[in-house]
């Protein structure tokens, strides 16, 4: 049991590191400079060349979007009388990045629209992909990449992975981009992904000590403006180039993640328990059913009944009481819940009880 207690652990462990380590990051993998994202395409097609796995005819759209791809070729076919299998309607989506640019090709993402069984085999025909403003941006096309299968025979099938979500690599040929430009830019600022006033105050003052200028400030949790230097060696990509690559040390919350449904227990470096006293103890609950039969006597007018029986048996182990340092470092935290000897799902439920006392000193998060 301990070593399943350790396997979880030392996820903590490898993550967060010794106590005294200080861990740096650079701000280009802390933030991201704001009004420079990339923007969502979409886009609906038709996969051809399946093996019997696409939609059936009660998918309507898949049959009207062939129909309609036949009739531009000018063959007219009765909508009653098509029966194929072997199309499917998808929707196809990419991310367009800010600086691309024409020409250049990017990988789409597809997935299964109506009630196809498999597109494994199947060749996605010209999609035009457009933006949140509307605009085509690009044209996707190409045979798909699923990277798993589906086999099916006498009514047995065998799969692996996900075979109604595929992937063209270099499917999309972009023919618009986003119009950003750079030169006119007087500032720019840097976004956090995760907003916390310590860690933006500390971009600014790390971006000023380096450069030996006053050009950045905080503005709030999530945002520093950064000043563009006119006479700055490179000019804007210039000084983009010089803050982003400069380090800091964040600042987080104490935050304990807990996810119910797989058991898995992530503690953040900076969680602190107060001295407390633990009980734990495991109760063992099994149900079986018996059947009991009932014979009449004999030379009577009875007959035989079976009825069944529920039996219901409990054990409990021995109950303990372990008493919990104060702990400092996520070290101190890992070494006492492990002492317990109990299972990452007990170690979940632990933590509520702890939170609940005011004993753990840090947020507790189930997902």
């Amino acid at each position: 049991m301990k070593k399943i207690i350790i396997a979880t652990l030392l996820l903590c462990w490898f993550l967060i590191g010794a106590s005294e380590a200080k861990s740096q990051s650079r701000i280009k993998d802390l933030a991201s400079i704001e009004n420079m994202d990339s923007m969502p395409l979409i886009g609906y097609g038709l996969i051809v060349g399946l093996a019997g796995t696409g939609d059936t005819p009660r998918t309507l759209f898949a049959n009207q979007t062939l129909l309609n791809l036949l009739d531009r070729f000018g063959i007219s076919v009765d909508s009653e009388r098509i029966r194929v299998k072997n199309v499917a309607g998808v929707m196809v989506t990419a991310e367009l990045p800010p600086f691309v640019k024409e020409g250049q090709r990017l990988d789409v993402t597809i997935s299964s629209l109506g009630d196809a069984r498999s597109l494994s085999g199947g060749t996605l025909l010209l999609t035009p992909l457009i933006g949140l403003d509307e605009e085509v941006y690009g044209v996707a096309q190409g045979p798909i990449s699923l990277g798993g299968f589906m086999v099916e025979s006498g009514g047995v099938s065998v799969s692996q992975n996900h075979p109604l979500v595929c992937r063209i690599p270099d499917g999309f040929h972009v023919e618009k981009t986003l119009n950003y430009t750079l030169a006119d830019l007087e500032t720019f600022r840097y976004a956090l992904h995760q907003a916390d006033f310590t860690t933006s105050t500390r971009i600014a003052e790390a971006i000023n000590r380096e450069l030996g200028r006053e050009i950045a400030s905080p503005l709030d949790p999530i945002t520093v403006e950064v000043r563009v230097v006119p006479d700055f060696p490179g000019g804007i990509m210039g000084l983009i180039a010089a803050t982003e690559v400069v380090s800091i040390e964040p600042d987080v919350k104490a935050k304990v993640v807990v996810n119910e449904r797989t058991g898995t227990v992530v503690i953040g470096g900076n969680v602190k328990l107060s001295n407390v006293a633990v009980t734990h103890g495991a109760l063992s609950i099994s149900i079986e059913t018996v059947p009991v039969i009932s014979q009449p006597g004999a030379f009577s007018a009875g007959k035989t009944v079976t009825e069944q029986v529920t039996q219901i048996r409990m054990q409990q182990e021995g109950m303990k009481i372990n008493v919990i340092p104060e702990s400092n470092n996520v070290q101190d935290v890992a070494a006492a819940l492990n002492s317990l000897g109990v299972t990452p799902r007990d170690i979940i439920s632990i933590f509520q009880a702890l939170k609940e006392t005011g004993a753990l000193q840090a947020e507790l998060i189930i997902i």
